[in-house]
């Protein structure tokens, strides 16, 4: 169990799990609350594979516009621009170039930031119940945490249009259907859904997800010449590790392949 003060942590297996926790505010994120998930990655300590999530009936509800202090709070846009400068962007970069595999299990609104948050997973999984909003038009603000960019990769022009100007909820079928997410499951379901997949990831060759983690980011802005170049070197680096070697010798004894993450 951690010690911060807006999520908590616990390792599931070799699973560190982040759960964002102030349900009272259907999770709403302060600067602090990403100020912490960024502590939380830095302390990996052996772990093969993230879970994040969020307490109670919401994922997050985006940006807290109501706290007191710059930590707790977003206000005017000097104060958005420290926040995201600051807190929200660092931690969503450091989701992008972690070398191990994250998951979100969406378990309700995934609001402004908190979208943003989900979909820099490698794999979102959400609750039946769950939608996806980009509210900043509805209170004269535009998409961050990265929205633009992302939701034009995911689904297309037309359709992130629809989501950054008309401010409407995507349920979590939608969603799947558009490509937004990975799939939609009942709510019943999706904690444990979620978590045999987060186990599954970190049972992987951690080495090798990692290089595929960074060969896909890359690859959305590199041309085909540099992609191929990339992935040559990226091969001769997953080539060399223990986790190659018991693989292929796994393949050729007709034996399940035994990960260590080496």
């Amino acid at each position: 169990m951690s010690s911060f003060e807006t999520i908590v942590t616990r390792r599931e297996g070799d699973t560190l799990v982040i759960t964002l926790n102030r349900p009272d505010r259907l999770n709403a994120a302060p600067p602090a609350m990403f100020d912490e998930i960024g502590d939380a990655l830095d302390r990996l300590d052996g772990a093969r594979a993230v879970l994040i999530t969020g307490e109670g009936r919401a994922f997050c509800s985006g940006a807290d516009l109501t706290g007191r202090d710059e930590r707790q709070s977003v206000n005017g846009g000097d104060g958005a621009y420290r926040a995201l400068t600051r807190s929200y962007n660092p931690a969503l970069l450091k989701i992008a170039r972690l070398g191990v595999p994250v998951v979100a299990a969406v378990n309700g609104p995934a609001a402004g930031i908190g979208c943003s948050l989900a979909l820099a997973a490698d794999f979102a999984i959400a609750g039946r119940s769950a939608y996806f909003l980009q509210a900043f038009v509805n209170i004269g603000l535009v998409p961050d945490g990265g929205a633009s960019w992302m939701l034009a990769r995911l689904i297309g022009k037309a359709r992130a249009t629809q989501m950054m100007l008309l401010g409407e909820r995507i349920g979590a079928e939608q969603a799947e259907s558009w490509g937004l997410i990975y799939k939609a499951v009942d709510d019943a379901v999706l904690a444990d859904e979620a978590l045999a997949l987060a186990a599954r990831l970190a049972a992987g060759p951690t080495l090798a997800l990692g290089l595929m983690r960074r060969g896909l980011a890359a690859a959305l802005e590199n041309g085909y010449a540099t992609a191929l170049a990339g992935e040559a070197e990226s091969q001769r680096i997953a080539g060399a590790s223990a986790d190659a070697v018991e693989g292929i010798t796994a393949f050729l004894g007709r034996r399940p392949a035994a990960f260590r993450g080496q």
